[in-house]
């Protein structure tokens, strides 16, 4: 029976791996939020796209966000053993051992890079390489242990796969793709600190330096509702510049409305178990509010090439 030792000092049995385990190393939960907002870049990209190029793109940058994971859960290991919502990862439950998890990571990201570099331009091979840098490099490797704006700047790595999409297309960056980033680089801070609040103890045993745990509760609930009010203007330029029609404009209005709410009520809250409920509220809500601005996305492209609109 082989053993991996953790900085930590705990020590697992590594069992048979599953197909499950090393799946789990590549977080398809955050691989399918990559994989569709690439997907939106890549359709409202003009110009168009040859259906296979496409479609080995997005699967491209699937592969590459699977092995940005596995890189991440091979660093963060050590981490990962001492929180209650990571510690059944496969590394830390001794499923799968820290060298093959490395091994996997490094392999899909060359070969990620490489097929959609070959399949449709280097330009987008570049941004997905600088995007599996950044996230495993940058945010993992250097921010997310030393400072409590780790999720701010590590959020540019979730940002990034709408612009792969489009520059897969176009071979450029444009304004359309840089707000396209805008919002799920916003998004990023109210929803993984709303998360940080109830999950305090978590991030404290691991020593990451989230924002809750070194700037205090009141902070944190400033930053979210900061945040939360450019988001919600961010995310109606689309329209102000004629990029997105009227759909776009009022779903991105009505949802935005509802995520100030959400804000507003976790800043006022002052009692400890409200505000991890207020908190829990708003990063579940935080989810379904991009998938449905994205979709907005794609639903006003639709209408206007119908002409519905």
């Amino acid at each position: 029976m082989a053993y991996i030792e953790h900085s930590s000092g705990a020590t697992a049995s590594v069992a048979g791996a599953r197909v499950e385990d090393y799946l789990a190393l590549l977080k398809p939960r955050v691989m399918s939020l990559v994989v569709f907002t690439a997907l939106v870049g890549l359709l409202l990209a003009p110009g168009g796209v040859n259906p296979v190029v496409g479609a080995i793109a997005i699967l491209c940058i699937a592969v590459g966000a699977g092995a940005s994971g596995a890189l991440n859960m091979w660093y963060d290991s050590d981490i990962d053993a001492v929180m209650s919502r990571t510690v059944n990862r496969p590394i830390p439950a001794g499923r799968i051992e820290r060298d093959h998890a490395l091994a996997l990571g490094l392999v899909l990201s060359a070969f990620s890079v490489s097929l959609l570099g070959l399949a449709t331009n280097w330009l987008a091979a570049g941004l997905l390489a600088f995007t599996i840098f950044f996230y495993a490099v940058v945010y993992t490797m250097w921010l997310k242990r030393s400072t409590p704006q780790n999720i701010v700047i590590g959020g540019a790595a979730g940002a990034f796969p709408p612009m792969v999409g489009w520059a897969a297309v176009t071979g450029t960056v444009s304004l359309e793709s840089l707000l396209l980033f805008a919002i799920i680089f916003l998004w990023t801070p109210p929803h993984f600190w709303a998360l940080a609040l109830y999950k305090q103890s978590d991030y404290g045993a691991a020593g990451i330096p989230m924002l809750p745990n070194v700037a205090g509760n009141d902070v944190t609930r400033l930053q979210i509702l900061i945040y939360a009010v450019v988001l919600v203007v961010v995310s109606l330029v689309p329209s102000a510049i004629g990029f997105m029609g009227p759909l776009y404009a009022v779903t991105a209005a009505t949802t935005g409305a509802a995520f100030l709410v959400l804000a507003l009520r976790l800043y006022r809250t002052r009692d400890d178990k409200a505000m991890r409920k207020a908190g829990r509220a708003l990063f579940a809500y935080s989810l379904s509010y991009l998938f449905v601005i994205f979709c907005a996305l794609l639903a006003d492209r639709a209408v206007g090439v119908m002409g519905w609109l």
